[in-house]
């Protein structure tokens, strides 16, 4: 049996859903009806985006609770930022390296009323923003199951699922905390299906800290998965940054043993 970390199980789960998906059609998700395209990563088959939404404090649905702008990276079907402008987010960019997924993050910008506030742009991570620009919250869910380096990509799909070499993880971090406005944060939707001692040493290397703000255990399939939000610090690890010598012994919290911190 495929450990929960072995990326030929992400592999497999991104063949599965791919399989499943036929055209476009819609899902629900926080009372919402979306609109779902051929190729794009589907909400309903992974627990992540409804576990970022909660993470973020973006599942209540509440308008007037957010203020300011939003760089969503990795975006899929739009349900993040989309949630986010409701929440009232004045500006949200929605990036994606799926062409599918941009269009797909319109549709639903439109089908919820906030498509003057959000904009999809096809982009590998930060490659075709403007270069001035910044933002006060950075968001990403990321593909955290580590693919061997040399791994090619057979569909844009898998790139949802697992990141080759940590390539985009050691660029995210490296590159993020430049596109903040003052006081902004970069924050960082993890869990232990990934590599968290790499995801150390890349921080370290890029003379990032990593802290985490909270996190919760959740069971996928036979397995108790912890997902984490992190926060990127621009400068090096600090004493309450996540510590590589102690990650093993960390507690793992169950729902509601940590106070949710609002973006």
């Amino acid at each position: 049996m495929l450990e929960v970390t072995d990326y030929r199980r992400s592999l497999e789960r991104s063949r599965m859903s791919r399989l499943r998906r036929d055209g476009r059609s819609t899902f629900r998700l926080q009372q919402r009806e979306w609109d779902l395209l051929e190729g794009v990563f589907a909400p309903t088959d992974s627990p992540s985006t409804g576990i970022a939404l909660d993470l973020l404090g973006l599942s209540c649905g509440l308008p007037g609770t957010r203020t300011g702008s939003l760089l969503e990276i990795g975006c899929g079907a739009g349900v993040i930022a989309v949630a986010a402008a409701l929440a009232g987010c004045e500006r949200v960019v929605a990036s994606d390296i799926n062409p599918a997924a941009v269009r797909n993050t319109e549709l639903n910008a439109a089908r919820h009323g906030v498509g003057g506030r959000v904009r999809a742009v096809q982009s590998d991570l930060f490659a075709a923003l403007d270069p001035e620009e910044r933002f006060d919250t950075i968001f990403w869910s990321s593909n955290y199951v580590m693919a061997p380096e040399g791994y090619h990509y057979e569909h844009v799909h898998e790139r949802a699922y697992v990141d080759a070499g940590y390539r985009a993880h050691r660029r995210f971090l490296a590159e993020a905390p430049d596109r903040l406005r003052p006081g902004g944060r970069v924050l960082l939707h993890f869990s232990t299906r990934g590599d968290l001692v790499s995801l150390l040493r890349l921080a370290g290397q890029a003379g990032r800290g990593l802290r985490m703000l909270h996190g919760v255990v959740v069971q996928e399939g036979e397995y108790e998965v912890e997902h984490m939000l992190l926060e990127v610090t621009a400068w090096a690890p600090r004493e309450d940054s996540v510590p590589a010598q102690r990650e093993a012994s960390v507690p793992r919290p169950r729902v509601g043993e940590r106070e949710r911190e609002r973006l």
